[in-house]
């Protein structure tokens, strides 16, 4: 179940479905993405999203985002909640365009699990990002575009 909730967060998202995106996280649920302040609670974290279909629109010749989740590790703190940490790459119509790490805090509520805190935290940008483009909030380690990871850079883990 915790799985799933990870997975359907990639769908949702790449199927532009964000009110449901919304719905995967506590009502006072937390989510950090890049360099914006921590969005909490429902409208905080649905106004993070916004602008993003315009951004990838203008950036690809189809606006297609895919969100690929790999090598989750979950940690159940008792019944009813969890942490859990996973990589990520985002890939658009012209190729990859970022990648980096999910770390989630999650709960049991009412049978479903959900995200309590979920921290994005990007490792790098292809050149021409679509979070790199003028007017997307660059998110930290987007060198301007270049290709190049968090470690390259010597930042920890």
């Amino acid at each position: 179940m915790i799985r799933e909730t990870i997975a359907r967060y990639a769908h949702l998202i790449d199927r532009g479905r964000l009110d449901e995106v919304v719905e995967l996280f506590t009502e006072d649920g937390t989510l950090e993405a890049g360099d914006r302040a921590p969005a909490r609670g429902h409208a905080a974290i649905r106004a993070v999203f916004a602008g993003t279909g315009e951004r990838l629109a203008a950036g690809t010749a189809r606006p297609l985002i895919r969100h690929h989740v790999s090598n989750v590790v979950i940690t159940l703190d008792g019944q009813e909640a969890a942490a859990a940490e996973s990589y990520f790459l985002a890939v658009t119509g012209r190729g990859p365009d970022h990648w980096g790490r999910y770390r989630d805090r999650l709960v049991l509520r009412h049978g479903r699990w959900l995200f309590q805190h979920r921290r994005v935290r990007p490792d790098g940008y292809a050149p021409g990002s679509i979070f790199t483009r003028r007017g997307a909030r660059m998110p930290p380690g987007s060198g301007g575009g270049r290709a190049r990871s968090r470690s390259a850079r010597g930042r920890r883990r």
